[in-house]
């Protein structure tokens, strides 16, 4: 895989939106940027998320979403989509989630980040576009984008690029995570997989073991930010 330039760096703070007769509040609503960022072990600096449950965090630092995947999602949500249109902090072109795996470790400027998982959809998706169905679509769908992990920490600038630095020798692919977590809930043997590779995020990890062992994971929270209790 060749180096990939950054097609664009995004962050944002969390805001307070309606929603539902209601206010949520949010970090889904990222900019791009026109100077560097100093990427920490928690995400970069002038980042910041709402939902700490299911956003950020060591395994959770850096989300990176795929250009490729910006016209479908044009045309089904019949929207022109600007950059970090999905809560991305990282929009790249050429790494679709069949191209690489979970453990994949990467230079990112001066930082050095790996893959720990793919990117789960909520709630705050269609509060952002107002479309209900929007999480369900994309973790459907499988474009999902992923999350990194930070190794070395360091400056990333907005023309920086993504240079892979080691593939993960059991090459377990962000696509093929994303169907056994989403499509095939009950296959042992996938959730086995992805459990033996060790760069697997720490969340990840306890629904397959939950799975497991006869564990039905409630996702309402999540999809539709129904409270789980």
């Amino acid at each position: 895989m060749t180096a990939r330039k950054l097609v664009s760096l995004n962050i944002g703070m969390p805001i307070t939106v309606p929603h539902n007769r209601t206010e949520v509040t949010t970090g889904i609503f990222k900019k791009p940027v026109s100077e560097g960022l100093m990427l920490t072990k928690l995400g970069f600096i002038g980042d910041g998320q709402a939902d700490t449950k299911h956003h950020g965090g060591p395994d959770k630092a850096v989300c990176a979403f795929c250009y490729e995947h910006f016209p479908y999602w044009t045309e089904q949500l019949g929207r022109e989509m600007e950059f970090g249109a999905f809560g991305e902090n990282i929009t790249l072109e050429g790494m679709l989630e069949g191209d690489v795996c979970i453990g994949d470790t990467f230079k990112l400027g001066e930082a050095v980040v790996q893959i720990t998982q793919p990117r789960q959809p909520c709630f705050k998706l269609s509060v952002r576009y107002e479309a209900p169905k929007l999480p369900v679509q994309m973790q459907d769908t499988g474009y999902t984008g992923f999350y990194f992990r930070v190794l070395e920490e360091g400056i990333v600038t907005p023309d920086a690029k993504l240079e892979l630095m080691s593939r993960h020798e059991l090459g377990v692919t962000v696509d093929y995570a994303n169907r056994i977590m989403h499509h095939e809930k009950t296959n042992v043997e996938g959730m086995q997989t992805l459990l033996a590779v060790d760069a697997l995020s720490e969340s990840w990890r306890a629904t397959f073991n939950k799975r497991i062992d006869g564990v039905v994971i409630d996702t309402s929270e999540r999809l539709e930010g129904k409270s789980s209790s």
